[in-house]
């Protein structure tokens, strides 16, 4: 009796695995691109083929071949192992941008909508400055100033990221602070900081969760913009965007700007997916259709 109990729970396991699968197969596609970039990131360093470094003249500019499986730059460098070891680059800058970003935007915006009066004003004002400037522009202003290099960049695009997460967190507080056990917790006594950071605030990270998830890819992007117009990277750190730059007027050697390219593309659109199908499983009417 107990085995057959165990095997039907096993099948109803299976049978709600397998649905899950058929109704979010893109984000599940979503998450292993996300995944498997994630493996390459980690373990890159320890399985390139060749150092991502090494100057060979002798060897610039080279197709595809067994030796070197996507070719090689115009210095003679194995395309193959510095986009494997730019992924570390690009990934740490998506998740750290994505993540900072989010924290610091959605304590803002938390902040402001639960103090409200004057607090409120003078936080939103600076949201509202803020989003008035093109994003990349004024990135791309800040990281100029500031001077080449992964840390200045970065500082750079999250100067410009927390608004929009600032946005949505006030939003969200302003829906939940007129919630009845907002106003029970505030009956028992708890504090102003407890009732926003223990209750109102695990209620409404449903779209904040959706909203970092979709901005990693963007902030990978934006990454690689940055360093594509020479503001990211300092050479020769291998780097996605940087290395499309380099390949982006050698039009015979196709091979040096389109797998970078190939790279953005894949992981950016892995996010997406990823994003879509959290936001979906998170959406009570979508789980219910």
């Amino acid at each position: 009796m107990a085995v057959a109990l165990e095997q039907a729970a096993a099948g109803g396991a299976g049978r709600k695995l397998r649905r899950g699968l058929r109704r979010y197969w893109l984000a599940a596609l979503g998450g292993a691109i996300v995944l498997a970039w994630i493996v390459i990131a980690i373990v890159s360093p320890y399985v390139v083929p060749h150092p991502p470094d090494a100057l060979d003249l002798s060897q610039r500019l080279l197709p595809p071949s067994e030796t070197y499986w996507l070719g090689t730059d115009m210095l003679g460098r194995d395309v193959f192992s510095r986009l494997l070891v730019g992924a570390q680059v690009s990934l740490f800058a998506g998740f750290t941008v994505a993540l900072i970003g989010a924290a610091i935007g959605t304590l803002i915006g938390g902040v402001a909508a639960y103090a409200g009066g004057k607090v409120e004003e003078a936080m939103m004002r600076l949201t509202d400055l803020m989003l008035c400037f093109p994003p990349i522009i004024l990135a791309m202003a800040i990281a100029a100033a500031l001077g080449i290099g992964v840390t200045n960049t970065l500082i750079a695009m999250l100067v410009v990221w927390w608004p929009k997460f600032a946005r949505l967190a006030r939003s969200l507080v302003i829906v939940q602070r007129s919630q009845e056990y907002v106003e029970a917790a505030a009956v028992v006594g708890y504090g102003p900081a407890r009732i926003l950071f223990r209750h109102i605030m695990p209620n409404a990270l449903g779209p904040l969760i959706v909203l970092v998830t979709l901005d990693v890819g963007q902030a990978i992007l934006t990454f690689s913009g940055l360093s594509f117009l020479g503001l990211g990277v300092v050479p020769p750190t291998p780097e996605w965007g940087a290395m499309v730059s380099e390949g982006r007027e050698l039009i015979q050697q196709w091979w040096v700007a389109t797998f970078p390219g190939l790279a953005i593309l894949t992981v950016v659109m892995g996010f997406n997916f990823l994003g879509d199908g959290v936001r979906d499983w998170l959406d009570p009417k979508s789980r219910g259709r």
